[in-house]
């Protein structure tokens, strides 16, 4: 299973986002609305669990989200009083998520090659690497994530916690949470604890790391 180049893969997204509607683009494509609706909040929870709200309007947190799709986490957290930037390969899914405004700021860009002039509380990529297929791409997508995080803040990372490498269908490659580690620790980060969504027979949760160098 490999996509060096990453097109084969953002072929299918572009397409997918085309096709799909806000929820079931970068939801579950297999729910109908409402599952999709309840799949997002259960999501968005335990996302406020490790992120908390802002607190202060005068002092936000700063938040990425990594691969947002149509946008839905992205506004949720603005409208928890986050200051959040958002990006993904897609242009049409960009284009969709700047038509349905709510705060953050958009852009399109891959996930190895994002780059910002400050550094973030919080780095999130909700159910993104485990569909880079490639080792390499998904190696350097998350070194690249990792490197965005300022001291004493957090990393949020989808995948589920198996002791093996999972494929499943075409567009999906679960790794190991050693995998993660073996990549991230190295860079000054602590991984945390993994916490699984919890949400029918899905198996997938956020591994959570922080920088503490």
């Amino acid at each position: 299973m490999s996509d060096p180049s990453g097109q084969q893969t953002r072929d299918y997204w572009e397409n997918r986002h085309r096709r799909h509607d806000e929820l079931a683009s970068s939801g579950h494509i297999g729910l109908e609305r409402s599952g999709n609706e309840a799949f997002y909040a259960v999501r968005l929870a335990e996302l406020l669990r490790h992120t908390g709200d802002a607190g202060s309007g005068t002092d936000p947190l700063f938040v990425l989200d990594a691969g947002c799709g149509k946008g839905w986490f992205a506004r949720a957290l603005a409208r928890c009083g986050h200051r959040v930037d958002a990006f993904d390969a897609s242009p049409e899914a960009v284009g969709q998520a700047r038509e349905l405004g709510g705060g953050p700021r958009y852009a399109v860009a891959e996930l190895d090659a994002w780059r910002s002039p400050w550094l973030y509380d919080v780095v999130l990529g909700v159910d993104v690497l485990f569909h880079v297929l490639d080792d390499a791409l998904w190696e350097a997508s998350l070194v690249n994530l990792a490197s965005l995080v300022r001291l004493t803040g957090r990393l949020i990372v989808s995948d589920e916690d198996a002791p093996r490498r999972t494929p499943r269908g075409d567009y999906i490659l679960h790794r190991p949470a050693a995998e993660y580690r073996a990549v991230v620790e190295p860079l000054g980060l602590r991984h945390l604890g993994f916490t699984p969504y919890g949400f029918r027979e899905n198996r997938v949760g956020f591994h959570v790391f922080t920088r503490t160098s």
